[in-house]
């Protein structure tokens, strides 16, 4: 039974961009099986696939039956749709892995266990694998002309630069995905992001001239920063939802330095609050928005929810650490992945660990051992300004370093001023 207007929340949240005429009735009038493809071209999602499947999450809690399609078939192939060049090609054998990496993490979004509208894994290489070229190019590429696929986004602002067949043949997989998802599953809603309207619609006319059939499109804005970059990148790259990818401590700082624009269009698409809540949020951080609280909302609802509480719990530590009037037992809460996150880029220096064993002189320690500062001169003069701090302890010109201020036997932080951090490892 249909508990919430589907597309009303899509609208409300900025989840829509394009629909086909007759989608919305469809799904205020009957439980509906729609479908979002992703290729497995890594081995984890990330930030940037979160939209298309918080479309999914959303048609599943409005009552209606969500497939998550890992395209192994179509991930062959590379879809040309916003690229300027071809894919590189992967092999079966890394494609496989993919696939089954991600189906792991679709399962913390939706219900694969419970009620008629369970959502479903598919893999289009099930269902391609054995269709030979001759039967493919008889049974459906004669339904679609050249003129038609010609006239797709997704091809003309290739044809300067180049489409190799290959990439030219992607739309008739993705619509033959659709066909026999609509014969097989009673699948008849495709729903993706908004570069992904002509191969969509492509599918629907595929349906409608192979089986006289009705079949349905409904896209999602493109997400894109204030500044008009992309979104779900880092200056490292892209944001991973694999915590081996990119730490939890990372992830959580991504969401939090967010601008103000993009927290309150964010908070919207990727968290579960409701308007009510979200609307309250918004109101709250226009009247003190140095309090940053649409960002430490979304920072933690989106950690929590891609990782877990004590992630995010360790990841608040982490950050009072470089950020806050974060403790030394703050330090010693956290676990060495995320310690080492927190201070990645920050000057880094190694030391000998039986250089330890008598103590030094923290002036020889910061000039001399490490060259942390310029001279012995600048040590004495920072010391007596009382800006030079030992794992987050302010100390004195007398004080002498040694063993017992490694973290976990390893790690020394020292910290000159409020904003400037050392990271020392003895080894």
């Amino acid at each position: 039974m249909v508990k919430i207007d589907f597309v009303n929340e899509l609208k409300w949240r900025g989840m829509l961009h394009d629909i086909m005429p007759g989608t919305e009735d469809l799904l205020k009038n009957d439980t509906v099986t729609a479908y979002v493809g992703i290729d497995p071209t890594a081995d984890s999602l990330h930030v940037g696939h979160l939209v298309s499947v918080m479309m999914l999450k959303h048609l599943q809690q409005a009552g209606h039956k969500p497939l998550a399609l890992v395209g192994g078939a179509t991930g062959m192939i590379g879809d040309p749709s916003g690229k300027s060049e071809e894919r590189k090609l992967l092999t079966p054998e890394v494609l496989l892995h993919n696939v089954a990496a991600i189906k792991k993490q679709l399962v913390k979004f939706l219900d694969f266990e419970n009620g008629i509208n369970k959502a479903e894994l598919v893999n289009n290489y099930d269902w391609t694998k054995d269709y030979n070229m001759l039967d493919f190019l008889r049974e459906i590429g004669k339904h679609l002309t050249i003129n038609y696929m010609m006239a797709k986004d997704s091809v003309k602002n290739r044809l300067e630069t180049g489409l190799s067949y290959t990439e030219f043949s992607y739309q008739l997989l993705q619509a033959y995905d659709f066909l026999f998802l609509y014969q097989n599953k009673n699948c008849r809603l495709q729903m993706g992001g908004s570069d992904q309207w002509g191969n969509i619609t492509t599918g629907t006319e595929l349906i409608r001239r192979k089986t006289g059939g009705e079949a349905y499109a409904l896209t999602c804005p493109l997400i894109t920063k204030a500044d008009g970059k992309k979104f779900g990148k880092s200056e490292e790259g892209n944001i991973w939802l694999d915590p081996n990818l990119t730490s939890p401590y990372k992830f959580f700082q991504f969401w939090l330095n967010c601008s103000d624009e993009d927290s309150e269009k964010y908070i919207k698409i990727f968290t579960l609050l409701n308007k009510e809540v979200i609307d309250s949020l918004i109101e709250q951080h226009k009247q003190s928005p140095h309090l940053r609280l649409l960002q430490k909302t979304l920072a933690k609802e989106m950690t929590v929810f891609i990782h877990s509480k004590e992630d995010y719990d360790a990841s608040v530590n982490a950050s009072e650490i470089l950020f806050g009037s974060g403790t030394l037992d703050h330090i010693k809460q956290i676990d060495e992945k995320t310690f080492l996150s927190v201070f990645e880029g920050v000057p880094h220096f190694v030391i000998n660990y039986n250089d330890l064993e008598n103590r030094i002189n923290i002036i020889d320690f910061l000039a001399e051992k490490t060259q942390i500062l310029s001279s012995k001169g600048e040590a004495r003069r920072s010391l007596k300004e009382n800006s030079i701090s030992i794992n987050k302890i302010k100390i004195k010109e007398e004080y002498n370093i040694g063993r017992d201020d490694l973290i976990n036997n390893k790690y020394i932080i020292i910290q000159k001023g409020k904003k400037n951090f050392y990271l020392i490892t003895a080894q």
